[in-house]
């Protein structure tokens, strides 16, 4: 790759750069070169001082049906930094600024729902998903992407917050309406969306339920606000849900793993109850049990990520201290196949980060 000067006060027009020219096992991924992207009239230029993973960057990487990507593709949809550069129609942001990615690209409708709650349009898509994404040493950025950040919190907390948390608020506060003295149970309390959830809900004031695959991914839920807990490999949470509650059963479940689990959630609901999910890990298409949901009268939600606003809500909490993203490892970027195993293998609590090399 020729080397260029670049105008804009770098010494090159070269950057590193996470990256895969085909789908497949981790062993696909690269750290390596790149050109330095540069940005439009309304985008800005973000020096990337911390990128987050999260599983649709394993989907991403392994080929999701339906989505055709640029080759060579930059994965990443959660990152913060610094802006370096700004474009001529810029309004909202200026150089020196700290900020951080909202994922979400193109396609909010007119506000139509309680509370400022929208709905997207088929134009939506995310950023390190459809097209290329953030984990790098720069990314070019649409402003209305970008959400400040206060220069007193830590690049690792910015990067790791944005996605999971906003995807958690819409799901229990918009789409799922959760009020206080609910019950709500949160599977996979040890992941980004879950360990989210299980805070959020306790901020609401719902009684928490949480489950996970150790005792010790218990004890941090428990941290977290979970009242109660359930390891899932040593018992069915749906027989222990009906034995906390009574046979009564749970008000909400917020459900992101998919096929695997979407029966025992049907079953964990109490009559009107409603069940919101946001993912499908194990698969999506289950057994619908459509007998369960018309008898006793349950509602199946789906959400996404979230709108700009309420984004910037929940953010302002973490920002605040109120809720914050457990980080279970921070790892160079060259090391980021070894980030996708940490996802793949469920290792640990919370996000992995990823730093460029050149900020260690």
């Amino acid at each position: 790759m020729p080397v260029n000067f670049y105008p804009l006060h770098r010494e090159y027009y070269v950057m590193q750069a996470v990256q895969f020219s085909k789908h497949g096992d981790k062993d696909v991924i690269e750290y390596g070169e790149f050109p330095t992207p540069e940005p439009g009239r309304r985008e800005v230029l973000v020096d990337i001082k911390a990128g987050a993973l999260n599983h649709l960057d394993i989907w991403t990487r392994k080929g999701l049906p339906g989505i055709e990507l640029e080759m060579p593709h930059i994965p990443g949809s959660d990152a913060a930094g610094v802006i370096v550069e700004t474009g001529a129609d810029v309004s909202n942001f200026e150089k020196g600024d700290h900020v951080a990615l909202l994922a979400g690209r193109s396609g909010h409708s007119k506000d139509h729902h309680r509370k400022g709650d929208s709905t997207f349009s088929p134009e939506f898509h995310i950023i390190g998903e459809h097209v290329r994404g953030v984990h790098a040493e720069y990314a070019a950025l649409p402003e209305e992407n970008l959400v400040s950040v206060p220069k007193s919190v830590k690049w690792e907390i910015a990067a790791a917050a944005p996605l999971v948390f906003q995807t958690a608020w819409r799901m229990l506060i918009y789409r799922g309406e959760l009020q206080a003295g609910e019950k709500v149970l949160v599977l996979g309390a040890s992941g980004g969306v879950g360990h989210a959830a299980v805070q959020i809900a306790s901020y609401a004031g719902a009684e928490v339920f949480a489950t996970a695959s150790t005792d010790k991914k218990l004890e941090y839920a428990r941290e977290l606000g979970a009242d109660h807990t359930i390891n899932y490999e040593d018992d069915n949470f749906a027989h222990v849900i009906r034995e906390l509650t009574d046979q009564d059963g749970v008000d909400m479940v917020v459900d992101h793993i998919g096929a695997e689990t979407y029966e025992n959630s049907l079953k964990s609901l109490a009559k009107g109850g409603r069940m919101v999910t946001c993912g499908a890990t194990t698969g999506p298409n289950p057994n619908a049990g459509l007998n369960r949901i018309f008898w006793n009268q349950l509602s199946v939600i789906g959400s996404t990520m979230a709108t700009p606003s309420q984004a910037e809500e929940v953010l302002s909490l973490v920002w605040d201290g109120v809720f914050e993203p457990h980080i279970r490892e921070v790892l160079p970027m060259s090391e980021t196949a070894q980030a996708h195993d940490l996802l793949e293998n469920r290792d640990g609590f919370g996000k992995v980060v990823v730093v460029p090399n050149s900020e260690l």
